[in-house]
């Protein structure tokens, strides 16, 4: 219990600070703020994936925030070109989630693929992000990003906790189990029929369950095998958490995780949608 408070005491200005930028932050600046974010995580990242020298944590550091750079100026993320690499890499990250987690011993990954795959995720989840932000009406989208990720992580934490049993990838992160992910996906869907109910009344936002709802399972599933991926880099590392700057949380990175997934993921879906 005492953990379970100061992650509410770290969490709930943050929620609060997020949530009041989307609905008031033009794209630009959300785009910025990603951004920064992006860099945060990177430092954790590169630390975690073998980059031990500051110089070389910088490095990582800059070398994202140029691509990211190159990638605004050029608009790619409002181009349509770049979501299906993006689902493909992660059906990749998925295959070797699946490959580490039957191994007796973990196979233990070069710095360079490590790093590079940081690169890559990273850069993928803010074009995410980003293009989510730019979409009409981007703030309910964002927000919609948010209500299911958070609601299946807080579904996940509680339900696990209570009723856990079958581990989920006991090699990779022991404490999930499928209970867990049964009880994020069930919390996850209502919250987002919530939402998506709010969306209709305020904003006319038609959407149909046919569309909704497997969208929603999609973004939820990826928002795990995000959660799943960064285990494994901290396993890599050995290491609990990616960093120590949020108390009761760890590191900006293990607060990110499942949006790695679920923001290209999200960002494919609604691609057409008006």
């Amino acid at each position: 219990m005492p953990m379970l408070k100061t992650r509410l005491i770290t969490a709930t200005p943050l929620v609060a600070a997020v949530l009041g930028l989307v609905w008031l932050a033009p794209s630009a600046v959300l785009a910025g703020l990603f951004w920064l974010l992006a860099l945060v995580s990177a430092w954790e990242w590169a630390r975690l994936g073998g980059a031990s020298r500051p110089w070389q944590q910088g490095l990582f550091v800059m070398l994202l925030g140029g691509l990211l750079g190159v990638a605004w100026v050029g608009q790619v993320a409002s181009l349509t070109g770049w979501q299906l690499p993006g689902l493909l890499w992660w059906l990749a990250i998925f295959l070797l989630l699946i490959a580490q987690s039957r191994r007796k011993t973990p196979l233990i990954l070069p710095r360079w693929v490590l790093l590079s795959a940081g690169l890559i995720t990273l850069g993928l989840a803010w074009l995410g992000l980003v293009a989510v932000a730019s979409k009409a009406q981007g703030a309910f989208w964002l927000t919609a990003l948010f209500v299911l990720v958070w609601g299946a992580d807080i579904g996940a934490y509680f339900i696990g906790r209570r009723f856990g049993r079958h581990a989920l990838a006991a090699r990779l992160s022991p404490g999930k189990t499928w209970e867990g992910v049964a009880g994020g996906l069930g919390l996850g869907l209502l919250l987002m029929l919530g939402w998506a109910a709010w969306g209709a009344n305020v904003f006319a936002i038609d959407l149909s369950l046919s569309w909704l709802m497997p969208v929603s399972v999609m973004v939820i599933v990826s928002a795990v095998m995000g959660d799943l991926a960064e285990s494994l880099l901290k396993r890599q590392a050995n290491s609990k958490d990616s960093g120590w700057i949020l108390p009761g949380h760890g590191g900006v990175l293990d607060r990110v995780d499942a949006l790695l997934a679920a923001a290209p993921v999200m960002a494919a879906a609604l691609v057409g949608l008006a």
